[in-house]
């Protein structure tokens, strides 16, 4: 058993797949939670790491669910937690269902908030621990066709920042907020978003790199990271253009139907 111990959070594909291998090469033992029952193979692929490695599946839009993942850490003492865990869904909210984003909400928002209250409480009172927490780019801009999703990001960028000032003076105690773009996981599979110009895109960033970006901007105790330079120039023209342009840009991404 080693002597650092981390949560990875959404940890069967994508980012978490990779943050809970960058984590392991760092020499951390790992708990991995995901809502699917594939999180039993991301930690087999993990196991010839040299640490030790546990795997569960929990649901975690509801606060059982982060309660069952806390209860599996044992009482263990987390040095570092990546609340990678997120959801999506495409298409016009008009058209969206009432539990499609209420559960976007809940899993990228009230979910990761409970979490995080959780086990930053506890570090600050021993004064260690460092948190990543994977916001986006699509914070910065109006999601057309992608609106509840953004407005989750835009909340996790902005909460983020802010608990990482409240904490400022507790030494040794992180929270970073990491912010990709558009990166090739299966998230546009599952968004049903296939069908856009951003889901059919081949220029998405690598998750390996943006797990890599993340990781490293947390032990350096960086408030924040967005990954890519290009996602920079994305994220910086998001800050001065018009809102409404924004929202048009955003449409040319993820309108459905349109995808070439």
């Amino acid at each position: 058993m080693a002597d650092k111990f981390a949560i990875v959070t959404g940890a069967s594909t994508g980012i978490g797949f990779e943050l809970a291998h960058v984590a392991a090469d760092a020499g951390y033992d790992l708990l991995i939670v995901a809502d699917e029952p594939l999180i039993d193979s991301a930690a087999a692929d993990i196991k010839g790491k040299g640490v030790d490695v546990k795997s569960i599946e929990a649901d975690l839009s509801t606060i059982d669910g982060v309660d069952k993942l806390l209860a599996a850490a044992g009482g263990r003492r987390i040095d570092v937690l990546c609340a990678n865990a997120g959801t999506g869904g495409g298409n016009g909210f008009l058209d969206q269902d009432v539990a499609l984003w209420r559960h976007i909400i809940d899993t990228n928002i009230t979910g990761t908030l409970y979490l995080l209250q959780k086990v930053v409480k506890d570090m600050v009172a021993r004064g260690q621990g460092k948190v990543l927490v994977t916001g986006s780019i699509a914070g910065f801009m109006p999601g057309s066709f992608h609106a509840v999703y953004n407005g989750t990001k835009a909340f996790i960028d902005s909460f983020t920042e802010a608990l990482n000032n409240e904490i400022k003076d507790v030494k040794g105690v992180t929270v970073t907020n990491l912010m990709p773009g558009a990166t090739d996981t299966e998230f546009f599979d599952r968004a049903g978003m296939q069908d856009t110009n951003v889901g059919r895109s081949d220029k998405k960033d690598d998750p390996a790199k943006v797990a890599k970006d993340g990781w490293d901007a947390m032990i350096a105790g960086k408030s924040s990271i967005v990954s890519g330079w290009h996602n920079k120039l994305q994220a910086a023209a998001a800050h001065i253009l018009p809102a409404g342009v924004t929202a048009a840009l955003h449409r040319n991404m993820a309108e459905p139907g349109k995808g070439e």
